[in-house]
C-alpha cells in the first residue's frame, strides 16, 4: 500500500465533514477546553502559507486536549465587515456582501484543505444580520448604562435619573464628562426632556461627541491609529489629516483601573500587557488652572488673586505639581478650541499656517517626532503661584485628544520641554538645589530641597507636593487628580459596510430604536461613496428614518413623544471593525440562538477562552476593547468571567523568501529586448534588481521559459547564464528574506504546497520552522525533509515495494518501549509548554530509532499514530484504521500514558579507555560494584588483546561514565 497523500487527505476530509466528527455539544461529563484563533478578515487574496501558522498551532492544541479527555470547542468564523470590501465595491459597483461571500468561500475551502478540526456548524460572520443584531443589542445596553463609582460597576441609566430626582447632581458619584453642570433635584425636574437627555449623554457609556479623528479624504472615512502608517492610510496610501468631527464614542475610560488590575490575573505575553499598561497610562498628579493674562491686573496681591481665579483659564494636568515654579511657557495642541481665540493679529498668519501643517500629520507621527516645531500665539497666561506671565505656544507634540490638550513647560525638569525652551530661547528656571534630573529628587530620602519656589522653598519633594496641592485646592485653582492616557474610544466610521448604529435623532438628541426592531439592517444604496454634501454613504439611502411604534406615555426619559407620519433620521455612520470582534467568542457558544446572544447554559459551561491565539499588533485595539466589553457584560451579570481569555499566545510571522533577477540597464527602454544576467555574473555589469515570482524559481534557479510567460513584456527575454560551478548553464536568482506580500511576488499559496506535498507535510513543516512566537522565513526547498519523514513513518507500517503490511502483534522489546515512552514524555511536555517545533524533532528521532530497531510491533505503532495525530491527522487516521481500529475514532482515543519504568536503565555501556584511547564498549548492570566492573573489563577478550599480556598499573572506574585502564 503506497502513501498517496492526495487520496488519503481528501478521503478523511470528506469523512470528517459527512460524519461531523468535530461537532461539539455541551457535555458535563468532561472538562471543557475552549480554543480560539482571532478570526480572519476574508480578503480577496485568500491565504498564503504564513496565515495557517497560528491555525495549525491551535489545531494541535485542540486535538491534543481532546485526546486528553477534554470536551473541546474549536470554532471558526469571519470578521467580514471592513474597508477593503467597501473599496472594491466603490471601484466595481458590486455589493460588498457579494465579494465578501466569495472571499469567505475561498477561505473555507483553503482551511478545510489543511485539515483543521473546526466545528463548522458554529461558523459566524460579523456581517450576518443574525450576528450583528446582538452587536447592536450590546450597543443599546451600553447606551442605557453608566459607571457608578460607589458601586464600582455599570448600572442602568434609570438608577442615575432616580438619584438626580431625589438629590440632584450632588447625589451622584459617577464617571462622566468633565464639563458636567451642577444642579439640584428641583432644577433637574424643571428641565425639558431635551435638556435632561443632553445631561445624560455626559454619563452614558456610548454617546455622540465632537472629537479629533484621523480623517482620510481619499477613503472618505475615519481611520483608527493602527490604520495609519507614516501619515497615510495603510490601505491605499492616501493622506490622513486630523479633523474635528461628530462621532460616537465609548467611555472605555470608566474601566481604566479595572483594565489595569485585570492584567495581573491573565496569562498573556508580558510585552503585550506592558503595551496595554502604557496605553492606559495611569498617573497620579494635580490639575492646575492657568488664567489667561489680562494686562490690567490689579497691583495688590489680594485683588490679583481674585481676578486670576475668575478669568478664563487653561487647565493642565501634571504629575509634578512641585515643579510649577519652573514653568516658563505653556503649550497647546494646534487643534485646541482656543487656539485662534488666543492668537494676536500679528501672529495670525503664522498660527494658521502651523495649524494647517499639523492637521496633515497623524497622531503616531506627531508623538514620534524628534524635531522641535511650534508657533507663538502672542498671548500669555498667569502662573497661579508665581503670578508671572507665561507665553502660550502651539506645538504638535501636544494632542487635543490627550489630557486637556495643554502642557505646562518646565525646561529644568523635562528633556522635551528643555529642547523646546532652547529652540525658542525661553527661560530655564532652576527649582532645586541640584542640577540633577528632578525625577531623581522624587524620593523622600534624597537631600534635595526647593529653591526659588515661593511657599515651598526649603521643602522636600513630599512636603512641597502636599503643600502645593492643598494650596491650589483651597483657592480653587487646582486639585489632586488621577489621570489616564487612555481616551474614550471613537465608535463610528463614515462607511457603508459596517453595523448600522441602532439610534435615531430627534432635535439633535439620540434615542434608541426599539429592541423588537433589531436587527437594523443595512439599506440598499446606489453608490458606496459619501454624498455630494459630505454625508456618509448611508446618507444615500431612501427613507433611512425611524418611526417608533406608538406607546402610552410612561414618563421615562428615554421614551420620546409620539411622532407624526414622518420618521426621525437614523444615524448615518456605521460601527467600527472592532464592534463585532469585541464579543464574538460568546456567539460561538450558541450561534443559532434567536432569543439572546448566547444562552446562560452555554455561557456557564464554556465560561471563557482557555487558549487564544493571534497577533500582538492587536494589543491596544481588539484586545483592549474586548476586555472593556467583557467587563461591562460581567457587570450586567450576563457573563461569569471578568477577563475573556485566560491564556493568550502571539504567533510570530512567517516571512517570505524573495527572489531577484538582474536586468542589464543597457536593455532597458521602449522597444529593447530585456536581457538578464545571472546572480554570479551581475558584478560584471550595470544592472537593475527586480523581484520575480518565487513560484517559477526552484532552489534559486529560474525557470526561464516560465519567466517569459510570466509577463508579456518578458516573452522575448535573453539570459546570460552561469559559466562555471554546479549551476553552469543555469540562471541563478538572488534572494532575500522579506515580508510575504503580493507586491514582492514572494507569496506561496498553501493550496499549491498541499497539492504537491500534502496537508500533513505542510502542518509539520510550519511547526518545524522554529518557535511559534518567533518570526521565521519560509523556504519551500526545505519542505522535502518533512515529506520524507512522513514517508519513513509510513514504511514502519507498509512495505514500499510490495505494499504489504509490516506490523505484527508481538510483544515489544525493552528498547522499543523505551523509544515509545521517551517520545510520549517529550511530546506531552513540549505541547504543554507550546514548544511545537521541538515535538517535530522528537517524532523524527523516534521514527529513526524505531527504524533502526526494525520495530513493526502494533503495540508501539498504535501509540505512535495517536501521538502524531494532532500534527498530521490525515495519515494518522489512515494508519489507525489500517491497524484494525474503528474509523474516525482516533480523535477521541485516549492519549498514551507515560510509564517512567520503561526509561529506567538496567545497564550502562561503559567506554573502555586503554592508555587514553577508547578500545571497547562493554555494558554492565547499573548496580554492579566497581570491583566487579574492573574484573569484567580485564576478563574481556577485546581488552585482553590490547593489554598484550601486560598487567595494568591501575584501573579507574567512574560509575556510569567511563573505565580507564593505565598500563
Amino acid at each position: 500500500m503506497e502513501y498517496n497523500h492526495r487520496e488519503i487527505e481528501k478521503k478523511w476530509q470528506q469523512f470528517w465533514e459527512e460524519n461531523q466528527t468535530y461537532k461539539t455539544e455541551i457535555d458535563h461529563s468532561k472538562p471543557k477546553y475552549y480554543v480560539l484563533d482571532m478570526f480572519p478578515y476574508p480578503s480577496g487574496a485568500g491565504l498564503h502559507v504564513g496565515h495557517p501558522l497560528g491555525y495549525i498551532a491551535s489545531d494541535i492544541i485542540s486535538r491534543y486536549k481532546k485526546l486528553k479527555g477534554f470536551n473541546v470547542l474549536h470554532p471558526m468564523g469571519f470578521d467580514s465587515f471592513g474597508l477593503p470590501a467597501e473599496q472594491y465595491a466603490i471601484q466595481t459597483g458590486q455589493h460588498p456582501a457579494i465579494t465578501t461571500e466569495e472571499n469567505i468561500n475561498t477561505f473555507i475551502s483553503q482551511l478545510k484543505n489543511i485539515g483543521f478540526s473546526y466545528d463548522w456548524s458554529r461558523e459566524i460572520r460579523t456581517s450576518d444580520p443574525n450576528f450583528y443584531k446582538w452587536t447592536q443589542w450590546i450597543f443599546m445596553q451600553l447606551f442605557n448604562h453608566y459607571y457608578d463609582k460607589s458601586a464600582d460597576k455599570a448600572l442602568p441609566i434609570s438608577h442615575l435619573t432616580a438619584q438626580f430626582s431625589t438629590g440632584g447632581s450632588a447625589a451622584v458619584n459617577a464617571v462622566c464628562d468633565e464639563d458636567v453642570i451642577e444642579f439640584s433635584a428641583e432644577e433637574w425636574k424643571a428641565m425639558s426632556e431635551k435638556e435632561q437627555q443632553l445631561v445624560l449623554l455626559k454619563y452614558r457609556f456610548t454617546f455622540p461627541e465632537e472629537s479629533y479623528v484621523n480623517w482620510c479624504p481619499g477613503l472618505g472615512t475615519v481611520l483608527s491609529n493602527d490604520e495609519v502608517k507614516d501619515g497615510v492610510s495603510e490601505r491605499g496610501g492616501f493622506p490622513v489629516e486630523r479633523k474635528l468631527m461628530k462621532q460616537w464614542a465609548m467611555r472605555i475610560t470608566a474601566y481604566a483601573d479595572r483594565l489595569l488590575s485585570g492584567l495581573d490575573t491573565i496569562d498573556w505575553p508580558e510585552p503585550l500587557k506592558e503595551q496595554q499598561r502604557n496605553w492606559i497610562g495611569r498617573s497620579q498628579g494635580a490639575s492646575v488652572k492657568f488664567a489667561i493674562a489680562d494686562l490690567r491686573l490689579p497691583n495688590d496681591s489680594q485683588n490679583r488673586q481674585s481676578t486670576i481665579k475668575n478669568q478664563k483659564s487653561i487647565e493642565v494636568f501634571t504629575t509634578r505639581v512641585d515643579t510649577i515654579y519652573g514653568v516658563s511657557f505653556m503649550v497647546l495642541a494646534p487643534e485646541h478650541e482656543w487656539a485662534m481665540e488666543l492668537t494676536t493679529p500679528e501672529q495670525k498668519d503664522a498660527v494658521e499656517a502651523y495649524i494647517k501643517w499639523a492637521a496633515s500629520r497623524s497622531e503616531v507621527d506627531r508623538m514620534a517626532e524628534k524635531k522641535v516645531t511650534g508657533v507663538f500665539t502672542g498671548s500669555y497666561c498667569i502662573n497661579p503661584l508665581s503670578e508671572e506671565k507665561v507665553p502660550i505656544f502651539l506645538a504638535d507634540y501636544v494632542l487635543a485628544g490627550y489630557g486637556t490638550g495643554a502642557v505646562m513647560g518646565v525646561p529644568s525638569g523635562d528633556q522635551r520641554d528643555w529642547n523646546f525652551a532652547t529652540h525658542f530661547e525661553l527661560p530655564i528656571l532652576p527649582i532645586l538645589d541640584s542640577q540633577k534630573d528632578i525625577d531623581q529628587q522624587a524620593d523622600n530620602t534624597k537631600e534635595g530641597r526647593y529653591i526659588n519656589s515661593g511657599i515651598i522653598n526649603g521643602m522636600t519633594y513630599k512636603e512641597g507636593t502636599d503643600t502645593l496641592t492643598k494650596w491650589l485646592e483651597e483657592r480653587k485653582v487646582g486639585k489632586g487628580k488621577v489621570q489616564y492616557r487612555l481616551r474614550n474610544a471613537v465608535f463610528s466610521r463614515q462607511r457603508y459596510w459596517g453595523e448600522p448604529v441602532p439610534a435615531y435623532f430627534k432635535d439633535g438628541v439620540p434615542y434608541l430604536i426599539d429592541e423588537a426592531d433589531l436587527p437594523l439592517e443595512l439599506p440598499k444604496i446606489d453608490k458606496y461613496l459619501p454624498t455630494e454634501t459630505g454625508e456618509p454613504p448611508l446618507g444615500r439611502a431612501e427613507n433611512w428614518t425611524y418611526k417608533p411604534a406608538p406607546k402610552p406615555p410612561m414618563g421615562a426619559l428615554d421614551t420620546p413623544p409620539l411622532l407624526g407620519e414622518a420618521g426621525w433620521g437614523l444615524e448615518l455612520s456605521t460601527m467600527p471593525g472592532w464592534a463585532g470582534s469585541s464579543w464574538y467568542w460568546y456567539r460561538y457558544m450558541d450561534p443559532q440562538n434567536n432569543g439572546t446572544f448566547a444562552s446562560k447554559e452555554a455561557i456557564d459551561y464554556w465560561q471563557r477562552i482557555d487558549f487564544y491565539l493571534g497577533g500582538s499588533e492587536h494589543a491596544t485595539g481588539h484586545l483592549l476593547y474586548s476586555r472593556f466589553w467583557n467587563k461591562f457584560l460581567k457587570d450586567l451579570g450576563l457573563v461569569p468571567e471578568e477577563e475573556f481569555a485566560a491564556k493568550l499566545v502571539n504567533q510570530g510571522m512567517i516571512q517570505g523568501r524573495s527572489n531577484f533577477v538582474y536586468r542589464l540597464k543597457s536593455s532597458e527602454g521602449e522597444g529593447k529586448k530585456p536581457v538578464f544576467v545571472s546572480h554570479g555574473l551581475k558584478e560584471q555589469y550595470e544592472v537593475t534588481q527586480l523581484h520575480v515570482d518565487v513560484n517559477i524559481v526552484e532552489n534559486d534557479v529560474l525557470n526561464t521559459e516560465a519567466f517569459k510567460q510570466w509577463r508579456s513584456y518578458y516573452n522575448e527575454s535573453e539570459f546570460i547564464l552561469e559559466e562555471s560551478g554546479p549551476a553552469k548553464g543555469k540562471y541563478v536568482c538572488g534572494f532575500a528574506v522579506e515580508k510575504m506580500s503580493k507586491r514582492l511576488y514572494n507569496v506561496v499559496n498553501p493550496d499549491d504546497v498541499v497539492a504537491r506535498y500534502g496537508a500533513d507535510t505542510l502542518r509539520l513543516y510550519e511547526m518545524f520552522l522554529g518557535p511559534l512566537t518567533d518570526a521565521k522565513p519560509w523556504n519551500t526547498n526545505g519542505i522535502s525533509g518533512t515529506s520524507n519523514f512522513l514517508r519513513k513513518f509510513w514504511r514502519l507500517f507498509f512495505d514500499d515495494q510490495t505494499g504489504k503490511q509490516k506490523w505484527v502483534d508481538a510483544e515489544p522489546t525493552a528498547d522499543e518501549l523505551k523509544v515509545l515512552h521517551r517520545t510520549i514524555r517529550r511530546v506531552e511536555d513540549d505541547i504543554d509548554r507550546y514548544s511545537f517545533n521541538t515535538v517535530v524533532s522528537t517524532f523524527m528521532i523516534a521514527v529513526n530509532d524505531l527504524s533502526d530497531l526494525k520495530c513493526h510491533k502494533k503495540a508501539i505503532l498504535n501509540d505512535m499514530v495517536i501521538l502524531l495525530s494532532p500534527y498530521a491527522p490525515h495519515i494518522s487516521e489512515e494508519l489507525w484504521v489500517a491497524l484494525g481500529n474503528e474509523e474516525g475514532t482516533i480523535s477521541s482515543a485516549p492519549f498514551p500514558k507515560f510509564e517512567p519504568k520503561y526509561l529506567v536503565e538496567s545497564s550502562f555501556e561503559y567506554p573502555i579507555q586503554i592508555n587514553g584511547k577508547v578500545r571497547a564498549n562493554i555494558p554492565f548492570p547499573i548496580d554492579m560494584s566497581k570491583e566487579d566492573i574492573e574484573q569484567g573489563v580485564l576478563a574481556n577478550e577485546t581488552v585482553q588483546k590490547w593489554l598484550e599480556g601486560n598487567t595494568p598499573k591501575k584501573v579507574v572506574v567512574v560509575p556510569k561514565r567511563i573505565v580507564n585502564v593505565v598500563l
